[in-house]
């Protein structure tokens, strides 16, 4: 029936190698006859029906839906996926999967035309992916695979694995894109309205066998505060000013805090430009570079609450002029409301080769470099000081090699498609600290306080077979041998003075197992079996540090071991109702899983725990027209964590891993009420999650905590001419107040214009 065969293109996508480069949509004559009534542009990636992972798809069209300002907003509606975007710019905004939470960057993988995106430099929430890299209006399809079912992707894929793909133009095309969006924001004692707007072009050409496409994205967003500071019980001492303008509540745990003010209010100015060039040697030959420069530029400042008798705001509250509350007296410190700033240049060039050798034969490669070569953090001492401190990270980056080999026999009578291949990968981590006599200037730095140095290199050799067992069965069966090593480590603070580590290597053998039976003719099953190793990154074993001005302490572990990774999965997926459900069954026990996170004071921990467990269960349902003019995406999750075992904190053992929720649902509702007006209405769930270990922060619903959520998003466009839209939209509509820790948007309003030639 036409809708079986249209669910590949639905829910299946190309098994991806840890380069990102992906099969051909016209790689074999078998795919061909297979796909025979679906529509393939020769943009999208390949379709493979047996891949061995569930899988997940949005399309750029579908996008244009939804209330996308930043790249990642295209997955927010995909079965399990949270991504951490805290206001519009957000530089940090990490995936959470069915099995991972908030801080877990390193168990996901993004890539964009096969290179790879992920800064695999880190495991918490400072290493997102470089989304900025790809404009959102030059995607043409998104697709997601959970969980390491695959040997061509590494263990990092025990999360997500996110392949966007931009389109390829067959003719002149340009589309341009103007956005403006406000949220006002009220909290504690900040009232304000973070504002900002973005503009946006994309296109290209093709002239004979060379393709250009060029992007170009300009975003100014001023965002709410990000954390709130809070005054400092005094153990000693005596006096006190009358001082208001605080706020007295509890935090997660339940433990009095006193609010004295707002900080990190960040106003980010960023701009990138990419260019790709692709080139046709033949029909099944083609050789392409990229190249793309994000640059951003950002400012933090701070707001205090506190205000003297005459009214006048302060920003310190020491000695005998500290704040008394209920006869306890409590300091704030003059290095709380400190401002800073940064710029970072970012650059990626990428080069991706595709070949069929002969009939049963093809070669696919990728090549990709990530640099920083300028990467600068400035911060005053105090809002009046001249002196502050200023951090470079200039050098840092990686590099990605891929290539690998592919056999299937033509006309796939032997029913074997066999790939094997060879992975390198290598990262640098340099980071200096310096105090300085003018924090606004780089150059007036003098005494080192902090260094962190060191690279980590992974090589990989793998290998899988998809074998037609018979008709209706499929096995796919694959392993993947790591070998990695960490060299170089370094760290130096001033209290520690200098320490030099050890090199150290490491090696994993993951084999992967696959059994599909096509049930029916509208039905398929599928069980998966993965193991996978996820090896420590470069500064959860060298980075040590303590920022002065905020008190944030973060503390590494050279001695870390790699995450060993175990996991399952059933699926059944089919036609249902005029749409496809899946519905998926998993299990994922990790050994020595590395996690970093922070707690209320402000330190931040890299470690292994024992051994952790996630159970669950999803439903995921796409009906491209459930109804005359009527979209509908939806998934339900259900995901029980436990830690088991926890030698570095017993008192963890029995209790949910830390920012996994229980609950997790989408629905995505696209109506066209004609040829010129659509709208749509997004709904997002989470439920009971923890940030403690041990599961004390039984009072999530405030600044600290992670919270649950309910949340609804909606747009309505409107095309007044051809080629030309407008919209206005509103995320979280209702107008919640939720955290990862951070406050999340409060009601967010959208407005913008789009062309397109």
């Amino acid at each position: 029936m036409n809708l079986l065969r249209l669910k590949p293109l639905t829910l299946a996508i190309a098994s991806l190698l840890s380069s990102g480069t992906l099969l051909a949509a016209d790689a074999t004559d078998d795919n061909a006859k297979e796909l025979a009534e679906m529509t393939v542009r020769h943009s999208r990636p390949a379709t493979v029906v047996q891949n061995p992972s569930p899988q997940a798809e949005v399309s750029g069209e579908q996008a244009r839906n939804m209330n996308v300002v930043n790249t990642e907003d295209i997955v927010k509606y995909l079965p399990s996926l949270q991504i951490r975007k805290r206001y519009i710019g957000d530089r940090n905004a990490i995936i959470a999967a069915r099995t991972t939470g908030t801080v877990q960057s390193a168990r996901s993988l993004v890539y964009a035309d096969g290179l790879l995106l992920s800064n695999l430099l880190g495991n918490s929430y400072a290493y997102p992916a470089r989304w900025n890299l790809v404009g959102s209006e030059e995607i043409d399809t998104v697709n997601v695979l959970y969980g390491p079912f695959s040997a061509l992707l590494p263990g990092n894929s025990a999360g997500a694995t996110i392949l966007m793909t931009t389109r390829r133009p067959e003719n002149v095309e340009a589309h341009a894109r103007v956005q403006a969006f406000s949220q006002p924001y009220k909290l504690y004692g900040t009232d304000m309205t973070a504002y900002g707007h973005q503009e946006q072009a994309s296109g290209g050409f093709r002239v004979g066998g060379l393709t250009v496409s060029l992007m170009a994205n300009h975003l100014d967003s001023r965002a709410q505060p990000m954390s709130f500071a809070t005054a400092t019980r005094a153990t000693s001492g005596a006096g006190s000013v009358p001082y208001s303008g605080y706020t007295v509540d509890k935090d997660p745990s339940g433990v009095q805090r006193v609010i004295v003010g707002a900080t990190s209010i960040d106003h980010t100015v960023q701009d990138v430009g990419k260019i790709r060039l692709a080139y046709d040697f033949g029909p099944e030959s083609r050789l392409a570079f990229t190249f793309g420069e994000w640059r951003n530029d950002s400012t933090t400042r701070a707001e205090s609450y506190l205000k003297n008798a005459a009214g006048q705001t302060v920003t310190s509250a020491t000695g005998t002029s500290a704040i008394l509350v209920n006869g306890q007296r409590y300091t704030v410190a003059a290095s709380t409301f400190a401002p800073g700033n940064s710029e970072t240049v970012n650059r990626l060039y990428g080069l991706t080769f595709d070949s069929r050798l002969a009939d049963d034969w093809r070669l696919e490669s990728a090549f990709s470099l990530y640099e920083t070569p300028t990467d600068i953090a400035r911060a005053a001492s105090s809002p009046t000081a001249t002196g502050g401190s200023v951090a470079f990270s200039d050098g840092t980056g990686w590099n990605n090699a891929d290539l690998r080999l592919i056999w299937k026999p033509s006309g796939g009578k032997a029913g074997h498609t066999v790939t094997a291949g060879l992975h390198h990968d290598a990262y640098n981590y340099d980071y200096e600290k310096y105090n300085s006599t003018s924090w606004v200037n780089e150059s007036s730095k003098t005494a080192l306080t902090n260094r962190n140095h060191g690279r980590t290199k992974t090589q990989a050799l793998f290998i899988q077979d998809e074998w037609k067992l018979a008709p209706k069965w499929s096995l796919t069966a694959g392993v993947r041998h790591e070998q990695w090593e960490a060299t170089q480590g370094l760290i130096y603070t001033t209290t520690l003075g200098n320490n030099s580590f050890s090199d150290r290597e490491a090696s994993g053998t993951s084999p992967k197992l696959s059994l599909a039976w096509q049930a029916t003719a509208d039905w398929n099953l599928r069980a998966s079996l993965g193991k996978a190793y996820r090896f420590p990154t470069v500064t959860e074993l060298y980075q040590t540090e303590k920022n002065e001005t905020t008190g944030a302490f973060r503390i590494s572990d050279p001695n870390l071991k790699p995450e060993k990774i175990f996991a399952k999965d059933l699926t059944a997926e089919g036609a249902v109702g005029g749409g496809v459900l899946r519905l998926s069954l998993f299990e994922e026990i990790v050994r020595d899983a590395l996690y970093s996170f922070t707690d209320y004071s402000l330190v931040t921990r890299n470690q292994n725990i024992d051994k952790l467990r996630v159970r669950g269960a999803e439903v995921a349902y796409v009906a491209p027209e459930v109804m005359r003019g009527l979209d509908l995406t939806a998934s339900l999750t259900y995901a029980r964590s436990k830690v088991l075992e926890n030698q570095l904190n017993p008192a963890s053992v029995g209790k949910w891993v830390i920012r996994v929720p229980d609950w997790r649902a989408s629905l995505l509702a696209v109506y066209r009420f004609n040829d010129q007006v659509s709208g749509s209405l997004g709904y997002k769930y989470s439920g009971k999650q923890y940030n403690n270990a041990d599961n004390s922060d039984q009072w999530p619903d405030t600044y600290g905590g992670n919270s649950s959520f309910s949340t609804f998003d909606a747009k309505l466009s409107y095309r007044f001419a051809k080629g030309m839209t407008a919209a206005f939209g509103v995320d979280n509509l209702t107008n919640e107040k939720y955290y990862a820790f951070h406050p999340y948007p409060q009601r967010t309003f959208h407005g913008e214009i789009r062309v397109d030639y």
